[in-house]
């Protein structure tokens, strides 16, 4: 059991914090590079492990991610005016380059110098795979660039979108390699969604007492979950859990594979990214039809925002109708609001010291020991884990085998990423 001490260390994740300081080791997906479409386009606000942010692209198409407020009277840059490489306050009119240097202070006599001496906090970005990411720590510790295989494919090969969370990022994330709630939240959509439907996996969920073994990773955890499937068989899923946060779902047949991650905005709020690639071909249209629909693990968003329609403003449009023909097992459309809607009901952070958990949650203590273990190594010579970007380049998978293989004799094989085929059933 977890006790409120622990729970209040791993869920914090503002600056000075030991979570928020194990965070800001790591490359942070910060936004998707179409929220910048153009160079001296609009500003993006980015609120970060408690951080509030703005994003910009200037003149020559960096991207600036600087403190969203002006170090002058601390007015909002998000009503700032983009002018040629870098943006200006329109209260007085101080203008900061990407780098959050301030290059002009026009109230200034000519031949001052202040404005050198004024400095947003700034981070550094990369853009990969549609997504813009920056590193937060200290800059004499960044690490190598991350190299998750759906960042690495070609553009047709992959759909990367996020939405709002209203609760901490560790419920959303625990959500995430929980293995054995699929057999019920997720049990009517399996067979009717066009990202699941027609596949063995699906049927082969409906044993809703899988036995799990977990692994430590050099990344983090590999999470096998094995139920019964043919006589003398088993059907294997395997979850990767990457540190910090994130997860490699299980695929179904020859569906894309999927991913999360969860990335705290600030200890009540997250960002829920979900990645979809296939290795070896361009996603198809109806994929991608059914994605932007908020298919899958996708949801609808309300046009022009990360926030979804269903939300608990309007309870998720339950229709407890569908509930109880068992169409849909919790009455909430959709496995991304499935999700959401339990996890946003436990509050914006749920105290675990409350839990009374069971033998099919050994994941998720074994995540938050490593959680945990990660924070307080920090400052010593012990590795991160998830830090090297050859920890990255691992796959989930699903298969069958019979009853009396170990996991660990195919596990190297099925997880295997060089261009071959993923492992799916």
């Amino acid at each position: 059991m977890v006790t409120k001490a622990q729970n209040t260390q791993l869920v914090q994740t503002g600056p000075g914090t030991p979570m928020g300081s194990l965070f800001r080791r790591y490359w942070i997906p910060a936004l998707l590079s179409e929220e910048l479409r153009e160079p001296d386009g609009p500003p993006v606000r980015v609120k970060l492990l408690s951080e509030n942010l703005l994003a910009f692209r200037d003149t020559q198409g960096r991207v600036a991610l600087i403190d969203e407020f002006c170090a002058h009277r601390r007015v909002s840059l998000w009503f700032g005016r983009i002018e040629m490489d870098g943006i200006r306050c329109p209260y007085h009119g101080w203008k900061y380059d990407f780098r959050g240097q301030c290059t002009e202070v026009p109230s200034e006599p000519a031949g001052s110098h202040f404005s050198k001496s004024v400095k947003l906090t700034s981070y550094p970005c990369v853009e990969r795979g549609g997504v813009v990411w920056t590193y937060m720590g200290p800059p004499e510790l960044q690490p190598a660039f991350p190299e998750f295989e759906w960042a690495m494919v070609p553009d047709s090969h992959r759909y990367v979108c996020k939405r709002i969370q209203e609760n901490n990022y560790l419920q959303a994330m625990e959500g995430g390699i929980d293995s054995s709630h699929v057999s019920f939240l997720h049990s009517g959509e399996l067979h009717t969604d066009p990202l699941h439907k027609g596949t063995k996996g699906a049927q082969y969920q409906q044993d809703t007492a899988p036995k799990l073994e977990v692994m430590e990773s050099d990344g983090g955890l590999v999470i096998g979950a094995r139920r019964r499937a043919d006589e003398g068989h088993s059907y294997w899923r395997v979850t990767q859990w990457i540190m910090p946060w994130y997860t490699m779902i299980p695929p179904y047949g020859d569906h894309a594979l999927h991913g999360h991650a969860w990335v705290p905005m600030d200890d009540e709020n997250c960002y829920a990214w979900s990645m979809t690639h296939h290795p070896s071909r361009a996603l198809k249209p109806e994929e991608l039809e059914a994605m932007q629909n908020g298919q899958g693990i996708y949801a609808e968003l309300i046009p022009g925002t990360y926030r979804t329609v269903a939300n608990k403003r309007n309870d998720y449009l339950i229709d407890r109708e569908a509930q109880k023909k068992g169409t849909l097992y919790s009455g909430v459309r959709g496995i991304a609001m499935q999700d959401a809607s339990l996890q946003e009901s436990m509050g914006p952070i749920v105290d675990r010291s409350l839990e009374r958990l069971a033998a099919t949650d050994i994941a998720i203590v074994r995540a938050r020991r490593r959680l945990l273990a990660a924070a307080s190594n920090l400052g010593t010579d012990a590795p991160l884990p998830g830090l090297d970007p050859a920890t990255h380049r691992v796959r989930s998978a699903s298969f069958v085998l019979p009853e009396d293989v170990p996991l660990e004799q195919v596990l190297k094989d099925a997880t295997a990423k060089t261009d071959t085929e993923h492992t799916s059933i």
